[in-house]
């Protein structure tokens, strides 16, 4: 798949005068003007910023009356339960709110549906589980904000509702007694894209002030709130990098010991972005996928240490058998999909017999990656109606293509780039024939991937302190990516593949300077390019450490020929 090369046009005068005022490097100062980080403000709060650069939390709409209403039900002793989602999101949600209740001397109960049987966010027979547990007061965390009639129904039961949640408010609002979530309509909050955990913080933070408690009183918890926040991938600046990069600093010495546990059986080293993607992220997220949330909210709130041992083999054993679970389902796909030949199609559909509720979204997105073609995958059961997930790529949204067809669909659900779908086995080939034509009118083997990149270097400019300084725009996610770089001309010096053809090694030379790359799963290259070939290659600058010696290293994202 050919890629497009989108280099910033950077503006060279702005680069001299951050780098010259800030004193930092000319590769620094070139990301911060690509990422329009130029005022004097903006740069010190990318780079340093402090815990006086949260915003008010009384700013937000029906912050108040939550706020007095969870104090008089800690004054009554009343039955306070919390109503979560059960990803990383929603667990990271009930441990914060859930501790921070307790240290102001209520013991709140928690209800986690069951992503298998129950789904996503609030239902009816919860609803009435809740309410034969006494409940007075119920506080939803990462969802609610769709729930109309289900909150109305509990208003019937006697139960009063606070909503907190951070997905896309509707036209109208659930009758509930308060409803915090920053993409209201009628929001005045200065920022809207918190994650669910980030508007919980808010929430202990509001009460925190309230009951006039010492900061650390809810600052103590922004270890669980920027472990919440990074795996939701909600773009990281503004508020929420202030979260992530406070939060990082606290994870790095965290007093938790689930997650120090679940930290340190991933094998990370280094504490970054990058283990909280990819090394905590996935193992919490496997307990919700597999049915077993609760499991993943003990860890984070057991204070026995070996109780948190035994609970970080179970999520260990949850992740590896959702990536095997994953790995037949990607295999079974695959095979259709060459079968059929969908790959020649404009976007892919394909179905399967009890395919994995719990991970279909992840293949979904696997195979989206693969074909860079919106896909969507189906999983049939006996009484032949399929559930499933889509994907989509960036300039084709999915959403807006389902709602084009929705006389195939029972229903769905979900946003531009991701959908949850439900449809019967006998109109699934209207509904193929349907979104194909949507495809195509919309131009999709138009779109071409793009690398944006930040600048154009030379193997001598770099030094490994120009590298380094680069971790000062840690925490890299959404909305911050991890700066990528083109190196043209470079000679292949030498070249090999890894892991049994899985990854691509390779050196590179410009004159007297040499530098490693890495290119992980482009394995199959080798056999495409010699020693002595002229390339130009796109990627990440690190530093590998082996053997005790640090190495500049490319963490390769494509190569092409040089012109």
């Amino acid at each position: 798949m050919n890629k497009k090369w989108k280099i910033y046009e950077t503006n060279k005068e702005k680069v001299q005068q951050i780098k010259n005022k800030y004193q930092i490097n000319e590769l620094l100062a070139t990301v911060l003007v690509n990422r329009n980080i130029l005022k004097e403000e903006e740069i010190r709060l990318f780079l340093n910023p402090t815990r006086a650069d949260f915003y008010n939390p009384f700013l937000i709409t029906d912050m108040e009356i939550a706020v007095e209403r969870i104090i008089e039900a800690v004054k009554n002793k009343e039955e306070i339960t919390i109503y979560g989602d059960y990803d990383v999101d929603g667990i990271t949600s009930i441990t914060v709110l859930k501790s921070f209740l307790k240290d102001i001397g209520l013991e709140a109960s928690v209800y986690i549906p069951n992503r298998l049987e129950e789904g996503y966010g609030l239902n009816k027979e919860a609803i009435d589980q809740i309410s034969q547990n006494g409940c007075d007061l119920m506080i939803t965390v990462d969802c609610g904000i769709s729930a109309i009639d289900e909150i109305a129904y509990a208003n019937s039961l006697g139960i009063e509702t606070i909503v907190t949640d951070h997905h896309e408010a509707g036209n109208e609002l659930p009758k509930a007694l308060a409803v915090i979530d920053n993409k209201r309509k009628d929001s005045k909050y200065p920022f809207r894209e918190l994650a669910g955990v980030g508007v919980v913080f808010k929430l202990i933070q509001a009460l925190g002030i309230k009951l006039g408690l010492k900061e650390e009183a809810y600052l103590k918890y922004l270890d669980i709130v920027c472990v919440g926040t990074i795996s939701d991938i909600v773009p990281l600046v503004d508020e929420n990098r202030v979260i992530a990069k406070l939060g990082l600093m606290l994870v790095n010495q965290t007093k938790n010991i689930g997650l120090r546990s679940i930290i340190h059986s991933s094998g990370y080293t280094q504490i970054d972005s990058n283990t909280i993607s990819f090394g905590v992220a996935p193992r919490i997220n496997a307990c919700g996928r597999m049915g077993k949330a609760e499991e993943a909210l003990e860890l984070f709130l057991s204070s026995n240490i070996q109780k948190v041992n035994d609970l970080t083999k179970k999520l260990n054993e949850h992740n590896r058998q959702r990536q095997e679970t994953e790995k037949a389902i990607f295999e079974s796909a695959i095979k259709i999909i060459e079968t059929e030949h969908l790959n020649e199609k404009k976007a892919i559909i394909v179905g399967g017999k009890n395919w994995h509720h719990g991970v279909i979204g992840i293949v979904s997105s696997k195979i989206t990656d693969m074909y860079f073609k919106p896909s969507i995958l189906l999983s049939f059961e006996e009484d032949e109606v399929g559930k499933g997930s889509g994907r989509s790529i960036p300039g084709f949204d999915l959403h807006e293509a389902l709602t084009k067809c929705s006389d195939t669909i029972e229903k769905f659900g979900g946003h531009s780039m991701a959908v949850g779908i439900t449809i019967k086995k006998e109109k699934l080939e209207d509904f193929k024939q349907e979104f194909e034509k949507i495809a195509t009118e919309n131009k999709i083997d138009e779109i071409m991937p793009i690398i944006n990149i930040d600048a154009k270097i030379g193997l001598s400019d770099l030094n490994k302190e120009m590298v380094e300084s680069l971790k000062n725009l840690e925490p890299f996610g959404e909305a911050n990516k991890m700066p990528i770089f083109a190196f043209k001309n470079l000679k292949i010096d030498s070249i090999r593949a890894l892991s049994e053809g899985k990854h691509l090694k390779l050196t590179l030379k410009d004159n007297n300077y040499i530098i490693n790359a890495i290119g992980f799963n482009m394995g199959y290259l080798a056999e495409e390019y010699r020693i002595g070939d002229k390339i130009d290659v796109a990627g990440m600058l690190e530093i590998n450490t082996f053997n005790g010696a640090d190495n500049l290293q490319i963490n390769m994202k494509d190569i092409m020929r040089s012109i």
